[in-house]
């Protein structure tokens, strides 16, 4: 028997599943628990403990942000499989993501978060793309406790995310006891999110050495001295152009946040058109995964569109719970923040009834048909948010219901794309180009987000009803649309379902 297979330390599970599932929890758990805060922190005026931002450009932060942190991936990939191996990328990763919450406990002001977003963009590049490839590596191909292992891990996942929005604003408020007065003490709540992060390190670092395999302590493919030297040439020359457009920018009197955020927007919408253009172009990729990757590309549309609308949770649904919504039921009080929660929450709630049902349906619909009817679910989530407005307006404050609602319709959505969409990346990439398909699925979210920077300028409490009108119908529009061209994307699939 495999040496692997042998290993039931952790509830029948290998034991190193135990250590990267409390990495990944604290890791996400300092990510959310930031993400829950961050926003308000920002815009926030100054004698409330913020940064007195405006409004505006700091939601298209927030979605800037998000984008960031999924195209660093690529090159947390690359820096992976080429120089370092899965287990020094993921530390290095963590302990960048550790730096940029303690930089943004620092009550250091505007430049404090901008090195914060650096720091944390860069670990979690590094460490989101390996962490699940080292859960893949404990098993033997033969395993069949494998998808099981992966469930138990994205438990982890969710929990980390759940637990963060509740804990993270509650230090932020004073633990329950008003310790800072009126004032949001938001740096006590950051701090919270490094020490998340600095358990997640340490339960790594030791748990590593013990229980997990040696396989991920070198490069899968190195890299040689001949094709570095052409990489990092390249890497140089792209700095040079990135720092020649904002030379001009800056002689031009345009350097400012809001165009260093337009700029990034092209980028994110520019590098998987790229991907694209290359696999097409490529002669490794003979006639039949030309075909697929073709089919790819509609999903890929609607994935980048289902992500804008699901990744706004802690944007637009942000600002409404904090503008618009009653923040207590009865007696009971909470935070703005706390509804962050409710994305994992719906996760671990809805995962088990879609787990059962694609096991049980025998004439299920195939992966586009699935992504069409997540669309339109997306879309009525925002339709949703339209109701309140339209029956109420959009001065007073209405019940939490509204938001609870609107996110257990996109966690829907998400059952019906986001596993299927990791699942439908696989079957359809190119032997070539494997991995680089893989980064068009985190660049799927990188590219709605980086969209959703630039849309999200038009929401206010004044646009409120239209705005969310305006994106629900693009969301349902497309998914109708998809739903018509089914049998097409399936002809270009190839036999793939």
């Amino acid at each position: 028997m495999n040496n692997k297979n042998m290993d039931t330390a952790f509830f029948g599970q290998p034991r190193g599943l135990s250590t990267l599932f409390f990495t990944e929890m604290w890791e996400r758990f300092s990510y959310y628990g930031m993400r829950a805060i961050l926003l308000f922190y920002m815009y926030y005026a100054v004698t409330q403990g913020g940064l007195g931002m405006n409004q505006t450009t700091a939601a298209s932060i927030m979605s800037i942000y998000g984008s960031l942190v999924y195209l660093a991936t690529v090159a947390g990939g690359w820096l992976s499989d080429h120089l370092w191996g899965s287990r020094r990328t993921l530390f290095i990763g963590g302990v960048f993501i550790m730096l940029g919450h303690i930089v943004l406990a620092l009550p250091a002001g505007t430049a404090a978060l901008y090195i914060s977003i650096a720091l944390i963009v860069v670990g979690t590049g590094l460490l989101k793309p390996n962490v699940s490839n080292m859960v893949g590596g404990l098993y033997s191909e033969e395993d069949r406790r494998r998808d099981a292992g992966f469930s138990m891990f994205v438990f982890g996942i969710n929990l980390g995310s759940a637990i963060a929005p509740i804990l993270v604003p509650w230090a932020a408020n004073g633990f329950g006891f008003h310790l800072f007065g009126n004032e949001t003490n938001f740096h006590a709540g950051f701090s919270l999110a490094a020490i998340g992060m600095f358990f997640g390190l340490v339960q790594y670092y030791f748990g590593g050495k013990k229980y997990l395999s040696t396989d991920g302590l070198l490069p899968n493919d190195p890299i040689d001295k001949a094709d570095l030297l052409r990489i990092v040439k390249w890497i140089v020359i792209c700095i040079a152009i990135i720092a020649a457009i904002l030379g001009v920018m800056a002689s031009m009197g345009q350097l400012n946040v809001d165009n260093v955020i337009t700029l990034l927007t092209i980028v994110a919408i520019a590098l998987p058109v790229y991907y694209f253009v290359a696999m097409l172009r490529s002669p490794k990729v003979n006639e039949i995964e030309h075909s697929r990757v073709k089919a790819y590309i509609p999903l890929f549309i609607a994935a980048a569109i289902f992500w804008g609308i699901e990744e706004s949770g802690s944007v637009v649904l942000a600002l409404f719970a904090e503008q618009r919504t009653i923040l207590h039921i009865g007696s009971w009080h909470f935070s703005a923040a706390n509804f962050q929660t409710l994305n994992p929450i719906f996760i671990m709630i809805l995962t088990p009834f879609f787990v059962w049902l694609w096991e049980h349906w025998k004439n299920q619909p195939s992966a586009p048909g699935k992504f069409a009817s997540g669309l339109i679910f997306a879309g009525f989530s925002y339709i949703w948010m339209a109701i309140p407005g339209m029956l109420f307006g959009t001065q007073g404050r209405v019940s939490p219901l509204w938001l609870v609602g609107s996110w257990f319709i996109v966690e829907i959505a998400e059952m019906l794309i986001s596993p299927i969409g990791l699942s439908i990346t696989t079957k359809l990439a190119p032997n070539a180009y494997r991995s680089q398909m893989m980064s068009l699925w985190f660049l799927a979210d990188a590219t709605g987000q980086a969209v959703n920077a630039q849309i999200v300028k038009l929401y206010s409490t004044n646009t409120e009803v239209a705005y969310f009108w305006a994106v629900g119908l693009v969301s349902v529009i497309f998914g109708v649309l998809m739903f018509f061209m089914v049998k097409r994307i399936n002809g270009f699939m190839e036999g793939v379902r």
